[in-house]
């Protein structure tokens, strides 16, 4: 008898499930080969399960499509606050600005080097001191600082961070269900496992030919080893001959 294997995939879990939940729709608990309590369970189980994988893959690839529109808007809100540290480090160096502007953002007075923006807390740290310190410094009297504006540069950084809040929403989600479905995985196993025993155990006096037929009618998946195959082949072949 060749020798079962568990499903390990989750359209394995739902196939094998579905074909056994056809079989306890089709046939009389009578003549059903395995437990109504095992039927009541798969009946309850397998919908809540097939709409949560329904669901992570759904907000898998939502997250996979907005994805490159959070990078996007990272990117522009990167690109102007760099633009405007750098304009405001020109005005210095052409001596239209004193060197002590720079205080005003949190930078160092004698620093002219751009900070690093590279993560998203570095980002939204100094995006914060760049439009919070330009707004002090006009409200003092200084010149605005333009091309690109502090307003332009705080419409690309509020589109960043409303990108970021629904980028982390998603994968938030993701994760919940990620975790969800391994804790469901292993029910489906208890339940699968249950299942396939109940009905080998039905079917355990009927020969091997017709008790393996029958098993898999209920969705029991058999592997042979290699001698096992062989010998089935050659099974095969003297059934053919001798037609």
């Amino acid at each position: 008898m060749p020798y079962r294997r568990l499903p390990n995939t989750d359209a394995a879990r739902i196939r094998a499930m579905r074909i056994a939940l056809k079989k306890g729709e089709e046939l009389p608990p009578h003549l059903l080969s395995f437990s109504s309590k095992t039927f009541v369970r798969l009946q309850k189980f397998l919908p809540q399960f097939e709409n949560s994988i329904r669901s992570y893959r759904q907000s898998l690839n939502s997250q996979t499509t907005k994805s490159k529109d959070y990078n996007e808007t990272l990117r522009k809100a990167r690109i102007y606050l760099i633009h405007f540290i750098r304009v405001m480090n020109m005005g210095i160096f052409r001596g239209d600005l004193p060197e002590i502007t720079r205080t005003y953002y949190g930078l160092a007075k004698n620093e002219s080097t751009v900070p690093s923006l590279n993560t998203d807390n570095e980002l939204m740290s100094w995006g914060r001191r760049i439009i919070e310190g330009e707004e002090f410094r006009i409200r003092k009297g200084g010149s605005p600082i333009t091309n690109p504006t502090i307003a332009v540069v705080k419409v690309r950084f509020e589109n960043y961070l409303e990108a970021w809040n629904h980028h982390n929403n998603l994968v938030s989600k993701t994760f919940e269900y990620i975790e969800k479905n391994n804790t469901l995985r292993k029910e489906a196993d208890e339940i699968i496992l249950q299942l396939w025993n109940e009905v080998e155990n039905a079917h355990i006096s009927l020969p091997e030919e017709e008790r393996k037929v029958r098993n898999e009618g209920y969705g029991i998946v058999y592997f042979y080893r290699k001698s096992e195959l062989a010998k089935a082949m050659s099974v095969k072949i003297q059934k053919e001959v001798c037609s």
